[in-house]
């Protein structure tokens, strides 16, 4: 079975924290990492009916979208929802992990997800931004501690390529070492010059798990000080962004891509904001609350526009820049891809038994 850090280090190369919004709160935000995971739960928000169903099944994890703790806290309590909320969580020893804007962002995320319900084609982001940050780190090792590296290294959440993970390279060679008087070495003497057979062990990090690489680097090396270097990687940038823009592969109506945004995300209900019988083809997605990328939208010269949810007066510039808009509401854009989320992680331990949330209900109701 795995562990709570094997599928911490899978989310994170899948959705790296490096691609969340500088506001946000991602990665495992709650619960012991080296604890087993039988079960684990997905859903777009942690609320009480979550919790229940949670501890009702036994889960070790919950994979929320949304983060359990976005702002800052001062007390943990039954007097505070906060606290009312998470305890019950503590004392089943669940843990919790959020991707949140991470998810919305990567490839194979909930925008990509949102772009590929809608059959839109050649897709791209609607905000472009550099990829996350990547760093090579280069230790040296004697043959002996070659395996227990590199193994303290990947669980810390190294050497994650894409869909691939564990990834490194090994080079063997000599390297030297003269320790002086107040050292004690490992292997040789102090006091002359020693010629000792090593390994090159060469593995990528991204920036957010760094100084816990270094730190399970450190613990596992037997040396009294261990020689590494760490090198930041050029940011990549093709295809990383924020939102997408594609095509419809013909014009319909605003009103008919209404409808197929409601039948394909299972909405209730969906808004739209423009003359119902105007064409469009060129559409730009961004999911949940996300009128802030109306302006990048324009920019790009599409024809409508689709989020979950945006203000009054955003309806107001969207008239005026001559750009339609259709929101199905916040639940309805992220919640598909919650599910999917579900099937993913099913594939990849199909030991562990994965579902979403069957008591997750969108708060919002339409008469």
């Amino acid at each position: 079975m795995p562990i709570i850090a094997d599928v911490r280090s899978y989310l994170e190369s899948f959705a790296p924290a490096s691609l969340a919004a500088d506001w946000d709160n991602v990665g495992l935000l709650l619960g012991n990492a080296a604890a087993e995971v039988r079960r684990i739960l997905t859903c777009l928000t942690i609320t009480p009916e979550v919790v229940a169903e949670a501890v009702e099944q036994g889960a070790q994890l919950i994979v929320s979208h949304h983060p359990i703790l976005l702002r800052g806290t001062k007390r943990l309590s039954s007097d505070t929802a906060e606290g009312r909320l998470i305890w019950p969580l503590m004392r089943a020893g669940i843990a919790v992990y959020s991707p949140h804007t991470a998810f919305d962002n990567t490839p194979g995320g909930i925008n990509d997800s949102l772009a590929r319900r809608l059959g839109l084609r050649e897709v791209g982001p609607l905000r472009r931004g550099d990829g996350p940050r990547q760093y090579k780190v280069v230790v040296f090792v004697p043959e002996d501690d070659l395996q227990k590296v590199s193994d303290a290294m990947f669980a810390a959440g190294a050497g994650n390529i894409g869909r691939y993970r564990e990834c490194s390279f090994r080079l063997s060679g000599t390297g030297t070492f003269f320790g002086t008087d107040t050292t004690n070495p490992t292997v040789g003497q102090k006091g002359r010059r020693e010629e000792v057979s090593e390994w090159r062990l060469e593995v990528v990090t991204p920036d957010s798990v760094l100084p816990a690489v270094l730190t399970a680097m450190r613990k596992a090396h037997s040396y009294e000080e261990p020689a590494y270097d760490v090198y930041q990687l050029k940011p990549a940038t093709a295809g990383q962004g924020e939102g997408r823009i594609g095509r419809l592969p013909q014009s319909i109506s605003l009103l008919e891509l209404a409808r197929r945004v409601k039948r394909e995300l299972n909405a209730s209900a969906v808004q739209y904001v423009g003359t119902p019988d105007r064409t469009v083809q060129r559409v730009a997605v961004a999911c949940g609350a996300a009128g802030e990328f109306l302006d990048d939208a324009v920019g790009a010269k599409a024809d409508v526009f689709l989020t979950g949810e945006m203000r009054f007066h955003d309806y107001l510039r969207a008239q005026a820049a001559g750009i339609a808009l259709i929101l199905p509401g916040h639940y309805a854009t992220e919640r598909p891809a919650v599910e999917e989320l579900a099937e993913r992680l099913r594939a990849q331990w199909p030991g562990v038994e994965v579902t979403a949330s069957r008591r997750e209900t969108d708060p919002a109701a339409w008469v």
